[in-house]
């Protein structure tokens, strides 16, 4: 069910367990890629709910959520710190897409004590926009979501996904899309990630050709202990296009890291 949290005087929307939200002994926190919000994990929450607490956020200016969004990572991590700090949810785990994964990882960095593991889906230790596409959106955004959904998708999976991802995409206040994906431009972790001491699983489509394999195999070689899981047949939207997979590998990451009760 969504449910509110107030977040410094701002309403910050999230879907949580609708029965036993916090009395499960491990928590996923989900955190959306940019211009996106708490359905993108529905596959995820629909199945895992029974398991474990899950935070699905839309992130200020997203969703359900109130707010102008922002146009750096760091002051994402810092709403996502804040909204913990009120929950207080057992052993969580940061699972981020996107934008999403840059957040959580960047969140290992900078508060390692408030969570047990990371997961990193469709993210790099830099994630470039090609500034051509920071310019179309604001002269044609239509166009320009079109042209993202696109290149989110495995080719086999676009008959199926293209038009709901377009539908959700398009829900999207420009600016605060364009803020996301300006926040991503400037991302860049590549003198820091191999300070990350926490347990990690580092996702991403075999055929994801907005954060290519070849980003997700960077973050794993950069921090010790980090496991790599590679999923055939879908695209950056890895998630939705794969969930069965997606979700077992998740599960046996989470299982691996539980404590003895």
């Amino acid at each position: 069910m969504l449910k509110y949290f107030n977040v410094e005087s701002s309403k910050i929307a999230c879907w949580v367990n609708s029965s036993n939200f916090g009395a499960h002994e491990q928590s996923l926190i989900f955190i959306h890629g940019s211009g996106g919000d708490h359905s993108a994990w529905s596959h995820q929450y629909a199945r895992l709910h029974k398991y474990y607490n899950i935070l699905a956020i839309d992130l200020p200016g997203h969703g359900r959520s109130k707010g102008s969004g922002e146009s750096d990572v760091g002051n994402y991590c810092l709403w996502v710190r804040k909204l913990l700090d009120i929950l207080h949810l057992k052993n969580p785990i940061l699972v981020g897409h996107s934008l999403g994964a840059a957040i959580t990882l960047q969140f290992a960095l900078n508060y390692p004590q408030k969570i047990e593991g990371i997961v990193a889906v469709g993210g790099g230790m830099k994630m470039p926009v090609n500034p051509s596409l920071l310019e179309f959106l604001k002269t044609n955004p239509a166009e320009a979501i079109e042209l993202i959904c696109k290149f989110s998708l495995a080719k086999e999976n676009r008959e199926k996904f293209m038009a709901p991802l377009i539908k959700n995409l398009t829900h999207a206040r420009i600016d605060v899309l364009h803020g996301d994906l300006s926040a991503c431009d400037k991302f860049d972790l590549t003198q820091e990630l191999s300070k990350i001491s926490l347990k990690a699983l580092v996702i991403c489509g075999a055929e994801d050709k907005m954060t290519p394999p070849d980003f997700s195999s960077q973050i794993t070689e950069s921090i010790s202990g980090a496991k790599l899981c590679l999923i055939e047949g879908a695209g950056h939207m890895v998630m939705m296009e794969r969930p069965k997979e997606f979700n077992e590998a998740l599960n046996k990451f989470a299982l691996s890291i539980s404590k003895p009760v």
